[in-house]
């Protein structure tokens, strides 16, 4: 039986998650989208990632199974503004290594940041994913997710 486990990120995993954070970028964003820069998180490591630890409005979570790092999954809270009403959770990146998915590590995670928001006051959240990530798509469609809008871009 596999064990996997979700935990907040500490000082001491700012590493794996930048590697999990790393291997999303690398997966995902420089395919679809050429004008990302993939080495993104690499390079700003600490400045983003090590100021989220103690933002109390931010969950950094990993997954593990057994003590490996299978995963991530960072989210943000939204506050209202003259724009939007209530308080909204931004799930903002997550990712489940290849070998590792289709056994509910990406479910946990989502799971943990559905009651983080909760907890917090947040009646709805919200997930971008790429138009072409379709494998993505049908797992948010699973949680609860609806398209809500879309971006187009044209080439100039």
């Amino acid at each position: 039986m596999t064990t996997v486990t979700v935990s907040a990120v500490g000082h001491d995993d700012i590493d794996a998650l930048v590697t999990s954070v790393t291997g999303l970028f690398s997966e995902d964003a420089g395919r679809p989208d050429p004008l990302m820069n993939v080495g993104w998180p690499a390079s700003e490591r600490n400045a983003y990632y090590s100021g989220l630890l103690s933002d109390p409005d931010c969950l950094l979570l990993l997954a593990r199974h057994d003590s490996e790092v299978i995963g991530h999954l960072v989210g943000r809270l939204s506050e209202p503004n003259s724009m939007r009403s209530s308080l909204v959770a931004a799930l903002e990146s997550m990712r489940i290594a290849p070998s590792a998915r289709r056994a509910g590590a990406g479910s946990l995670l989502v799971e943990h940041f559905f009651a983080w928001a909760r907890e917090r006051g947040a009646r709805h959240a919200i997930v971008t994913a790429y138009a072409a990530n379709d494998a993505a798509q049908r797992f948010y469609a699973r949680h609860g997710f609806a398209p809500q809008s879309v971006i187009s871009r044209a080439a100039l």
